[in-house]
């Protein structure tokens, strides 16, 4: 059996990083963890292919080889995905395919052969003991949440990992809180599932093996959701991993309330961890209140992100505007606390409701849904009726993004960062294409960029005032060109 497993097409999004990538040349952040994790499932026998067409193209070639193909795709990847099942079929290829978008529509695909819903770990296993015996079903769904510490290393020898910027790993699943927008809790529970600290340290040890020595991305929802088994046994195994290994920064997501943990701040800095993304969300206390975000209330949220940030965790923060108590001073507000909280990678997005969260159950009794949300965080859409005027809402949005992305204000805003920030335990290390991308940033936002004259600014600054941070503002001056250029596709600035 000739197997592709295939990811889909990010569009140019936020997060996408695609224009900051080109100063490394580099073409995608992170390859698919959870199709490798799939491909790990799949009988030893079978040849298998990763397609991540984010780096490489779905040819006829590898059409022509292929029996099967195994689709996952997340929602913003939509109409990438139905072109490559468009492909497939065309060539005859039988196609199985998951992943959160297939899990929230997969009535809208009925091209596709067969559905692996949910988590792999239970739904992988019957479909592939039907097919063996040639009666496999249409649909495996599943409301079962399975143990992870049956999951296995994902197959990273599919990889060729110079293509990417980071690596990925998972540790746990699910999030004790339970957001009204949220879907995290929908698709994998509010139980906080873990791996074992030898599963962790063994994957590592696997993207070590391929020589990876550069940053890895713990993707969990909320990487602090059990501070017990975090304090006692993973974190003093990532600790010695890292004096064994010479030093590799990670990075994760977290909740707020990690700045009230000071023992646990110091134990992630020791593990590696330079960087944290959190829900901030909204300033607005009522809002808050609104979307059931009760980790961040009654909270001083600019005060606890500088205190991580003197820590040497860099924050980089979720900010959304359109809930039903936002009113249009909600627009200055989050221009305010972006630029004062020195949160220089902040995403700002208009409220969505994503299938099978409570906001979208309520908003479909209220009639205020308007459609399918497009999966993009920063696109100036939304898939809801707000109680605000529709149009006030995105004007009011574009102009928190002319701000806060402008050179002015983004220059501003990492030096107000930089003033804060307290080096990391552990020091990133450089290569050549790091070296490149720096004079790269001198040529294309330093001679040809519109913000010339504040990237030098930070340049001169940076080197006068923290020297030992200059790599960093020079990585923050290439993801502004990038956040930038989506501001200008999404928004016209």
């Amino acid at each position: 059996m000739n197997v592709l497993l295939i990811s889909p097409e990010y569009p140019d999004t936020f997060w996408s990083f695609k224009h900051a990538l080109k100063f490394i040349h580099k073409k995608a952040s992170a390859p698919p963890l959870g199709l490798l994790t799939v491909a790990a499932m799949l009988p030893s026998e079978w040849k298998k292919r990763l397609v991540d067409v984010n780096v490489t193209k779905l040819t006829r070639k590898l059409l022509k080889w292929a029996d099967w193909a195994f689709i996952s795709s997340m929602t913003v990847q939509r109409e990438s995905a139905r072109q490559i099942i468009k492909q497939c079929k065309e060539a005859g290829i039988k196609i199985v395919a998951g992943g959160p978008l297939f899990t929230g529509e997969h009535e809208r695909f009925e091209e596709v052969d067969h559905f692996v819903l949910n988590e792999a770990e239970v739904t992988l296993p019957p479909f592939l003991a039907d097919l063996d015996r040639g009666h496999a079903k249409d649909i495996y769904t599943t409301s079962e949440f399975p143990d992870i510490r049956e999951s296995p290393i994902p197959l990273w020898e599919l990889v060729d990992v110079d293509r990417y910027a980071l690596m990925s790993i998972q540790f746990s699943r699910g999030c004790p809180y339970n957001c009204e927008f949220c879907n995290v809790t929908a698709l994998f529970g509010h139980s906080v599932r873990i791996k074992t600290s030898d599963q962790v340290i063994a994957e590592l040890d696997s993207l070590y093996g391929l020589g990876w020595r550069k940053r890895i991305f713990f993707v969990d929802d909320n990487f602090i959701g059990n501070k017990k088994f975090l304090k006692k046994e993973l974190l003093p195994a990532l600790i010695q991993w890292q004096k064994e290994k010479g030093g590799i920064p990670f990075e994760t997501e977290v909740s707020i309330n990690l700045t009230d943990d000071e023992e646990l701040i110091e134990m992630m800095m020791q593990a590696g961890f330079d960087k944290v993304f959190i829900g901030i969300e909204t300033p607005d206390t009522n809002s808050l209140a609104e979307c059931s975000k009760v980790q961040n209330k009654d909270r001083n949220l600019i005060a606890d992100v500088k205190r991580m940030q003197r820590k040497g965790l860099q924050v980089q923060g979720g900010f959304i505007v359109g809930f039903d108590s936002d009113t249009p001073s909600i627009f200055q507000r989050q221009i305010d606390f972006i630029q004062k909280s020195g949160i220089v990678t902040a995403m700002v997005g208009l409220l969505q409701a994503p299938p099978g969260t409570k906001l979208y159950e309520r908003l479909k009794r209220e009639g205020r849904l308007i459609g399918r949300m497009s999966g993009d965080n920063a696109d100036s859409t939304t898939n809801i009726l707000p109680t605000m005027n529709l149009e006030t809402l995105r004007e009011g949005y574009k102009d928190i993004l002319r701000h806060i992305y402008s050179p002015e204000h983004y220059y501003q805003r990492v030096k107000t960062f930089l003033r804060e920030y307290k080096a990391p335990k552990i020091k990133a290390s450089y290569d050549l294409d790091d070296i490149m991308a720096f004079f790269r940033s001198i040529y294309h936002l330093g001679i040809r960029g519109k913000g010339r004259g504040y990237y030098w600014k930070l340049f001169i600054w940076t080197l006068f005032h923290h020297p030992e941070f200059f790599p960093l503002a020079i990585t923050f001056a290439i993801y502004g060109q990038h956040f930038r250029k989506i501001c200008e596709m999404h928004i016209g600035v």
